[in-house]
């Protein structure tokens, strides 16, 4: 690549990032600007506007992007109910095609030479990064330090860090010994104790949720509305996606509600072990299932189930802007359009527990699923031959 004059870094401000900025300064003798989405991830970009200026950064972009990261990423995943290896939330490779998308943006924007993450060369975020960036920009240029620089450990960073007077939390007593990733949907834990797969984490790292045993003896009671497969109501008050997220992030997480341990399969080919905490989409999964149980034909809801494995792996290796992708998105969206109605739910020790449904679309007949005499509708002594006509394959067999 020939040296750039301007490269867009997607900046965090923690560690990674901030030696990032300085090495691309003195490597390319380039103009650095940089990007901090806000996509719900606490106080981190507070600080990042601050921290860009002090390594004499001039152009700096700080965006709210909590409401388009839920309506137009978040909620269309959820409505396929994508789940990795049939544990992970997705909730840090859902945001990465956003990032991506405004990089390429401001990169155009500015007239910028290349774009530039922080991802390291062993994980997906490099590969969803840059898949994204190139579906949407073929000629883009991208800049990956970790897979340049000869630095090989964090402990490097550090020391690089202090020679040329970078702030890290390091030597201010607030970093966590995690690599950690958050968003409005999720925290991510890896790193530390953690890379052996048979040490429990300490409590201590959890952040967003209440011990089981510190939550609340006294259960909460909530609805949500669902409209087209999408909440547009908790508890009877209209809200925006993001402030959806917002709430029931606050009550899961006083409930000890969406911890999990996973060893994954990263896409690059090694596993990998980490905690996460989803608290709201813990609750908002269980809700849409059970929506689409009273609302979705048998046989549609089972279509549904064989395409959110796929749908999932598609998200989990950076395919947001596949054409695959936008295919499936048609079909599980269509299908959506009978998912409206209202869930209960009781939140309780860590638990989120269906405890009631209504649709004006329901496919649910009190009549035929009845134990009491029902009004003539289904005969039983029809299931005799239902029974014999799908025997006839397994008597053949057994012969």
């Amino acid at each position: 690549m020939l040296k750039p004059r301007k490269v867009v870094l997607a900046y965090s401000g923690g560690l990674d990032t901030s030696v990032i900025a300085k090495w691309l300064m003195e490597k390319y003798q380039c103009e650095v600007i940089t990007f901090t989405a806000d996509i719900g991830q606490g106080d981190e970009t507070k600080d990042a506007r601050k921290k860009a200026k002090k390594l004499g950064i001039k152009k700096i972009y700080v965006e709210d992007l909590k409401e388009e990261f839920v309506k137009e990423y978040v909620y269309p995943m959820f409505r396929a109910n994508a789940i990795y290896e049939g544990e992970y939330f997705l909730g840090t490779s859902i945001a990465r095609p956003l990032i991506s998308k405004r990089l390429v943006e401001i990169a155009k924007k500015e007239r910028a030479d290349a774009i530039c993450h922080g991802s390291t060369g062993k994980g997906n975020d490099q590969v969803r990064f840059e898949l994204s960036a190139y579906a949407l920009n073929p000629k883009i240029k991208i800049i990956a330090p970790w897979r340049e620089w000869a630095f090989s450990s964090r402990k490097d960073l550090v020391r690089y860090a202090r020679m040329n007077k970078i702030s890290i939390d390091f030597d201010q007593g607030k970093k966590s010994p995690y690599s950690m990733d958050a968003n409005i949907l999720h925290t991510s834990y890896e790193g530390g104790i953690l890379e052996d797969p048979w040490k429990e984490p300490d409590e201590k790292m959890w952040l967003r949720t209440s011990s089981i045993a510190d939550a609340p003896s006294k259960s909460d009671i909530i609805t949500l509305e669902f409209a087209h497969g999408d909440v547009i109501k908790l508890n009877s008050k209209k809200m925006s996606p993001a402030k959806v997220f917002e709430k029931l992030n606050s009550l899961a997480g006083k409930h000890g509600i969406g911890r999990s341990d996973i060893v994954e399969n990263r896409y690059v080919g090694i596993k990998s072990r980490g905690c996460y905490e989803t608290p709201a989409g813990t609750i908002y999964a269980k809700a849409h299932r059970a929506m689409e149980s009273i609302t979705l034909d048998r046989e549609l809801l089972h279509l549904k189930e064989d395409l959110a494995n796929r749908y999932s792996r598609l998200i989990y290796n950076g395919y947001w802007f596949s054409p695959e992708r936008e295919s499936l998105q048609t079909i599980i969206d269509d299908s959506q359009k009978s998912v409206s109605g209202l869930v209960k739910l009781k939140l309780h020790k860590g638990n989120v527990i269906v405890c009631g449904r209504q649709s004006p679309n329901s496919l649910y007949s009190e009549d035929l699923s009845t134990f009491e005499k029902d009004s003539g509708s289904y005969d039983q002594k029809d299931a005799e031959g239902f029974i014999k006509v799908n025997a006839l394959r397994l008597k053949n067999k057994s012969q």
